[in-house]
């Protein structure tokens, strides 16, 4: 395995530790980047030669390197499954069972895998249209999918059930539940933002001011009372007080908005219209840094346990990683053969997911992950990896409800069939 590492001009670097590693310097602008062939980098981190030194002394000098992340190679878990494009990601909160991922994929069918592995768990059943937004309350117990087919379904996302239908008029792009888990907020073609009471499901829903355009995003900020959305048609992230239904602030874009995420402190907005990607104050809705990107990008997530970096992708099929404070990309991950349509840090931080054209999801680690190393066991054996025992004991349950797209009808008892 090949490690990449950035180090000041005029470092030289020695393989030390016997045949299992050597290293090479080559020219890289006013620095050096030593390439290292090891096993374990740890063993030859911070050892150098010093910089101020013209030729290389008799013995070395512990000194620091850091390390090039850019460069390194990552292998992402591909998760197969959808027949169409992935359009949605939507992780949920780190629980006592661990955290999921739903994705939303125009073949109708939205589906449930864990969250660090990338393993399917369960498909929904009961969309007969291009299901265009997904979510999970924050317990990862229910779910709800927006759909082509005018309608947001209500899931059990521990048995499958359809738990309820809220009927629309026209095209519903998005949806998302509210910090309390007791609301659920929609919004389409209709151009209405509706606002459904949970422990209500029958009651009529609560409908804001009319929105200028076609709903393409929403989401909830400040405790449930703010709400943003942004237009499939024009520009700007409309700001809303729930109280009054009123829009009190719109955050000004060039292009229409495609992406927005209320990061996991709730301190900032990130947005991505066209081939810019903002981060807005999220209390005083001031714009903080705003970066031009390679190209335009459908999606953007900002890394949500130090905020220190960024994603984003969309037509080029690759996921770059930029720097949150200077804006400098500091990876590129390929694997997509399709554009990038959705993008997600996990709960922690220590993988994203990307959704594409090309009909897969992919998991990409940003830390080694724990499964490359012991088996999290106790001392009787027994594992205590309660994501693993739950899509276990998850995959026995009966999903399919309803007739896909195709009209076919499916019976009470019939499983739902794990993909490919």
């Amino acid at each position: 395995m090949v490690f990449e590492w950035v180090v000041s001009k005029g470092i030289w670097l020695e393989g030390v530790g016997g045949p299992n590693f050597g290293g090479a310097l080559r020219e890289s602008g006013m620095n050096r980047a030593v390439q290292i062939k090891c096993p374990d980098p740890a063993l030859i981190i911070d050892i150098a030669y010093p910089p101020q030194l013209s030729s290389r002394p008799s013995s070395p000098t512990v000194t620091t390197i850091h390390r090039m992340d850019k460069k390194k190679a990552v292998a992402p878990l591909v998760c197969h499954g959808h027949s169409r494009p992935v359009v949605d990601l939507f992780y949920s909160p780190i629980t006592p069972d661990g955290f999921f991922l739903v994705s939303a994929s125009k073949d109708s069918t939205p589906m449930l895998r864990n969250g660090e592995t990338g393993d399917w768990i369960g498909t929904f059943q009961g969309h007969k249209g291009a299901v265009w937004s997904c979510g999970l309350d924050k317990h990862a117990l229910r779910a709800a999918s927006a759909s082509a087919d005018f309608s947001v379904k209500l899931w059990d996302a521990v048995t499958g059930d359809e738990l309820q239908s809220f009927e629309h008029k026209h095209i519903v792009r998005a949806c998302a539940f509210s910090e309390d888990t007791h609301l659920l907020l929609t919004g389409g073609a209709e151009k209405y933002l509706r606002i459904f009471d949970l422990n209500r499901p029958d009651a009529p829903p609560m409908e804001v001011e009319k929105s200028p355009g076609s709903v393409r995003t929403v989401a909830w900020l400040h405790s449930d009372q703010t709400i943003l959305s942004s237009c499939i048609d024009m520009g700007g992230v409309r700001l809303w007080d729930v109280r009054t239904g009123t829009i009190v602030r719109t955050l000004d874009t060039k292009s229409s908005v495609t992406s927005a995420e209320v990061s996991q402190d709730g301190c900032y907005i990130t947005t991505a219209d066209g081939s810019t990607v903002k981060f807005w104050d999220a209390n005083h809705f001031g714009l903080v840094k705003s970066y031009d990107m390679p190209c335009v990008v459908e999606s953007a997530s900002l890394e949500p346990k130090y905020g220190n970096k960024f994603i984003a992708g969309g037509e080029d099929l690759w996921i770059h990683v930029f720097d949150f404070h200077t804006g400098e990309e500091v990876g590129c991950n390929k694997g997509h053969h399709g554009p990038v349509h959705c993008l997600r840090f996990s709960p922690g931080g220590e993988s994203y997911a990307s959704g594409s054209e090309d009909g897969t999801i992919r998991i990409w680690q940003t830390v080694p992950s724990p499964h490359n190393g012991p088996d999290p066991s106790d001392a009787n054996g027994k594992v205590k990896n309660g994501a693993d025992e739950i899509s276990h004991q998850m995959e026995k349950v009966d999903i399919a409800k309803e007739a896909k797209n195709d009209g076919s009808e499916k019976t009470t008892g019939e499983k739902a069939t794990e993909p490919n």
